[in-house]
């Protein structure tokens, strides 16, 4: 009776959220994680990954047979838990050591174009992009490729791309103690690029500002910075 109950509940919800089709509308900064996500160990989660993705696969038609295919659902199963959503589990989350700041560099310190690999939770199809972190120094600093280690930690998740904007800037804010900080993601989604309407042209950008970055003439600083060309650019 329980299990009825639970999958009349779920059924409730999906038609509760239909409407929201193809929106990348977040409800909260925090991944929704059940209590329980982390009873089952990794090697447990890929056998049961495995188990679903080959029983897709059949309803799809396919042969399991073929040696081209009979890996597959394995491959998919470890792709999911250690690369693709590796970002789901805390034990991953890279270190967040800081340094005092000797230099009193108290300007703005822009780490720009931070590859963004990410799942959108919607139809499990890729976000590629590029991330812009900024952040202003209180008396602490960051490693520089900490601040790429963010961006990859919280975007290796399901996710909508509002909610990954404001995980890294509360991350980082968290780690330097200051609200100076911010972020801003421009990227391409394959479920809008290569289904429904098939806009391959179309990106979507969002942005968190924090602290001195909510001041126009910084917001303006902070954007000249992205857009500025250097010799490395394309």
């Amino acid at each position: 009776m329980a299990d009825n109950k639970t999958n009349i509940d779920l059924s409730d919800l999906e038609n509760q959220y239909q409407e929201i089709g193809d929106a990348h509308e977040s409800f909260t900064i925090e991944t929704p994680m059940r209590e329980d996500a982390f009873e089952k160990s990794d090697e447990e989660k890929i056998a049961v990954i495995e188990e679903h993705m080959r029983g897709i696969m059949e309803a799809l038609g396919m042969d399991l047979t073929d040696d081209s295919l009979v890996g597959t659902p394995k491959r998919v199963a470890k792709m999911y838990v250690k690369e693709a959503f590796g970002g789901l589990h805390p034990k991953r989350k890279p270190s967040m050591s800081t340094f005092n700041n000797l230099y009193r560099y108290n300007e703005m310190l822009v780490e720009k174009n931070i590859v963004v690999y990410s799942t959108c939770e919607h139809h499990f199809l890729p976000i590629v992009g590029r991330a812009h972190v900024a952040y202003i120094s209180k008396g602490k600093v960051i490693g520089l490729s900490k601040m790429n280690r963010i961006v990859d930690y919280f975007a290796k998740r399901p996710q909508v791309q509002e909610r990954l904007t404001k995980q890294i800037v509360k991350a980082m804010q968290e780690a330097l103690g200051t609200d100076d900080v911010a972020c801003v993601i421009d990227a391409k989604h394959l479920c809008v690029n290569s289904r429904g309407i098939r806009d391959i042209d179309s990106s979507t950008v969002t942005a968190e500002f924090g602290g001195e970055f909510k001041d126009p003439e910084k917001k303006s600083e902070f954007l000249d910075y992205i857009n500025m060309k250097t010799q490395f650019d394309a």
